[in-house]
């Protein structure tokens, strides 16, 4: 028996409800495997800030380094639109968060469920044999750099170190290794020179990899090669800000954001687990929410934080059980709450 001890943050929005689905997942397969539950529940984002706190209060970080497994909802929202910087709930939380805790690689899968093939905008042709994963750094770029106003205007720094980019870079070919032997590195090289660090620290990194197959795209070219020839990528590597538009353009290969979890690990075993997709308040509270994307981060933290490989599978069979009978939330084409469709997971997990 495990115990299976993590840093849950519900946040904003939607996050408290796709976060409840989840949570009732974990609770059957606990159940179904002999495993104990030791969940910490914390405050983080807005919800934080309109309880007189921070947006990543103290007792919420401690809790997340003395876990080391972070499974969260969602942060932000319109509501906290008026404030200016690290007051805000996403900058003032999830920066700190990914910086403190080392979590700079960031992985994002695009797999078509069969059953949403026909729900995305491209043709079939088009999604049929599409399997890659965007292994994104998370920790360095113009995200993080020093930021302002002055006479001139507006700026934004983006930095990158040769060890920032070597250590990502690694991350990348360790997986392809596993998988198809194919990186493809996108960066801006005709441009920027932090891209021109970026692809020299690749190519180097490539040498200690023979197996693996190296290729690069300028980032504007990557945006038409991925909704046209797909099927040619295997593991997607790149910088933050290109990343994080990317993956959300592969949202689109899946036919919904959300289906797609992603998780955030560090060299020293932390992992943060969290949906793509934002907290959409215009539905909170409605029981609309699609929770799949939460549920499947969950199955990804038990594989990567806790070794649990046939529990996560369990989960992402439910889940592919779920869409084929249409027992999905209204934006997929079913009928059920957001509850529901966590319920209806959680027993076809325990049967």
């Amino acid at each position: 028996m495990a115990e299976i001890h993590f840093t849950y943050l519900p946040g904003d929005g939607i996050g408290p409800e796709v976060g409840a689905a989840s949570i009732a997942v974990l609770n059957a397969v606990a159940t179904k495997f002999g495993h104990s539950l030791n969940i910490e529940e914390h405050l983080i984002g807005g919800a934080a800030i309109d309880a007189g706190l921070k947006p990543l209060p103290d007792a919420s970080f401690e809790s997340c380094q003395r876990t080391g497994a972070m499974l969260l909802g969602a942060v932000g929202g319109p509501k906290w639109d008026f404030l200016k910087g690290a007051e805000r709930p996403e900058l003032g939380s999830l920066l700190p968060l990914r910086k403190n805790l080392n979590l700079y690689a960031n992985i994002r899968p695009c797999k078509p469920y069969p059953a949403l093939i026909d729900r995305a905008p491209l043709k079939r042709e088009r999604l049929e044999g599409v399997d890659f994963v965007v292994m994104r750094e998370l920790t360095g770029g113009i995200y993080f750099g020093d930021k302002g106003r002055d006479e001139r205007g507006a700026y934004d720094e983006c930095r990158y170190s040769e060890a920032e980019v070597r250590r990502i870079a690694i991350k990348a070919f360790d997986l392809a290794m596993t998988r198809r032997k194919k990186v493809t590195s996108v960066d801006k090289s005709n441009v920027l020179e932090t891209s021109r660090l970026w692809r020299e620290a690749v190519i180097d990194v490539a040498k200690s990899y023979p197996e693996v197959e190296l290729e690069h795209l300028l980032v504007d070219a990557m945006t038409m090669h991925m909704l046209t020839n797909a099927q040619s990528f295997d593991v997607v590597l790149t910088e933050n800000m290109f990343g994080d538009i990317l993956t959300d353009e592969a949202s689109v290969l899946c036919g919904s954001m959300g289906v797609i979890p992603s998780a955030s690990l560090s060299d020293g075993g932390m992992g943060m687990y969290e949906p793509i997709h934002g907290s959409a308040p215009d539905i909170a509270g409605q029981g609309k929410a699609n929770p799949l994307a939460m549920i499947l981060s969950a199955a990804w933290m038990l594989r990567l934080s806790f070794g649990l490989e046939a529990e996560a599978t369990a989960i992402e069979d439910a889940v592919s059980a779920a869409l084929e009978k249409e027992q999905t939330t209204g934006d997929l084409g079913g009928a059920l709450s957001t509850a529901q469709v966590g319920a209806w997971i959680a027993e076809y997990v325990q049967n």
